[in-house]
């Protein structure tokens, strides 16, 4: 180790014990202070890791909690970045932690952004990259998701000993080859059914011919048993997969994976998919099946912003982070089969961080929402403008609605609302803004900086 990156470390462990103690934050900003003095200062601090790298579009932070809780279960301490600052100053950060596991094993989970997959995998070694699956999403950052694909893989190539963990599901993870050992996981649940998929689902073309690809099962947007009629393009064999699907509500799912049974306690398919993750990447570390079930069925995995249920004076508001159409779809999915009338509030911000083309939020199928169950609807956000006027043209009773731009007031109309049960959904960033408040107001223990 250098002379510049001890004192970086130096530096960015005392900025993170000063934030983390007495500004109850110290996610990136210990990671930034530690980069301006040494760049290259991660080669260091991830030496002699075991290092698990996770990514995708939907699912990175949830199937990062669930993989550390499953991992903590046999080993302990696991190192992580919990709050899902997954570019290079939060992964830095993470590091600073310095966590090791039970006979001083060093393991470390690391929720990856899709473009700092490259940069992250210049300075350490993982032993797996894991793929949870690539949607339409921040166009204005990614692109298309082909092209997102290739910043992953310019990652993955620089390191052909490690395990590729993949969404055997997703086509596009099937599509190009790699000298990698590969590991797939995906739903077997149901018998085989001829069927296609919606005609604006993205990646339905065979990456081999171009025509359209059919499905045998098919789970959501692009995700399920996969094949081409025309070359013979088809799903890879699954080594681990969701084999029943037994109990589904708003709130939890109940299902087996390769016979073991286990209840997660966050609704949604999309949800059972990142347990599924959690669960093979426990088995490539050598984590005992009845562990992994034990750990997932845990009723504590929520992270902040996933389903996050918090009691506003006797309310229970849902906090959901909503991004991108297919993530969006799915969520609006899940609450619409609540049997118990709800109410809903919509925040919508168009930062860098939760993409700043709104267009996404046309593809979301607000149509489906059983309007006669909600008696009061809310958008709100520094764009409240596109989502009112969206949920308008969906054809949202305008005795039923309210917007409000301001956050603070938002919180007020949520106290009001008439019903129990209040879903939230939000972007990125009204997600931390509404959080800070209700952690302000003494609802929750702390905000996120």
């Amino acid at each position: 180790m250098t002379l510049k990156s001890s004192l970086a470390i130096a530096a960015g462990k005392s900025s993170y014990w000063f934030l983390h103690n007495f500004m109850h934050g110290g996610t990136s900003l210990p990671g930034k202070i530690t980069l301006s003095i040494d760049p290259d200062v991660l080669q260091d601090l991830a030496k002699n890791y075991e290092i698990v790298i996770i990514t995708g579009t939907n699912g990175k932070t949830l199937t990062t909690a669930l993989t550390v809780k499953v991992l903590e279960a046999k080993y302990g301490a696991v190192l992580t970045n919990p709050s899902g600052s997954n570019m290079k100053q939060g992964i830095v950060t993470a590091f600073l932690t310095n966590k090791k596991g039970k006979n001083n094993k060093k393991i470390a989970v690391l929720e990856t952004d899709e473009a700092n997959v490259p940069i992250i995998s210049e300075y350490i070694e993982p032993v797996a990259f894991v793929l949870t699956n690539l949607f339409r999403d921040q166009m204005d950052r990614y692109g298309e998701i082909y092209t997102t694909y290739d910043k992953i893989l310019k990652g993955i190539k620089m390191h052909p000993n490690a395990t590729v963990i993949a969404n055997g599901d997703a086509p596009i993870f099937n599509s190009k080859k790699l000298p990698n050992t590969t590991i797939y996981y995906g739903f077997n649940q149901q018998a085989d059914e001829e069927q296609m998929a919606p005609a604006n689902t993205d990646g339905l073309l065979c990456p081999k011919c171009q025509q359209i690809l059919h499905f045998k099962n098919r789970i959501y947007s692009n995700l399920g048993k996969y094949y081409c009629p025309n070359c013979g393009f088809q799903r890879p064999e699954l080594q681990y997969q969701v084999d029943q699907l037994l109990e589904q509500t708003p709130q939890s799912s109940i299902f087996k994976i390769d016979g073991h049974q286990i209840t997660i306690h966050i609704g949604g398919t999309y949800n059972i998919y990142n347990a599924l993750a959690a669960y093979t990447i426990g088995s490539f570390l050598n984590v005992e099946p009845e562990t992994a079930v034990n750990a997932l069925s845990d009723p504590d995995s929520k992270v902040f912003g996933r389903q996050e249920v918090i009691n506003v004076d006797g309310k229970e508001v849902t906090l959901i982070l909503v991004k991108n159409p297919v993530g969006l779809d799915q969520v609006l999915q899940m609450i619409k089969s609540d049997q118990e009338p709800f109410s809903l509030a919509i925040l919508l911000n168009a930062n860098y961080a939760d993409g700043i083309d709104t267009s996404w939020i046309w593809d979301g199928r607000f149509e489906d929402l059983p309007f006669d169950k909600i008696p009061a609807i809310l958008t709100g956000g520094e764009r409240y403008r596109d989502i009112t006027f969206r949920l308008r043209v969906a054809g949202v009773p305008e005795e039923n609605f309210e917007q409000k731009k301001d956050l603070e007031k938002v919180l007020e109309k949520i106290k009001g609302m008439p019903t129990k049960h209040v879903y939230v959904l939000a972007t990125y960033t009204a997600v931390l803004q509404l959080r800070k408040m209700l952690a302000q107001q003494g609802y929750i223990e702390g905000g996120m900086d």
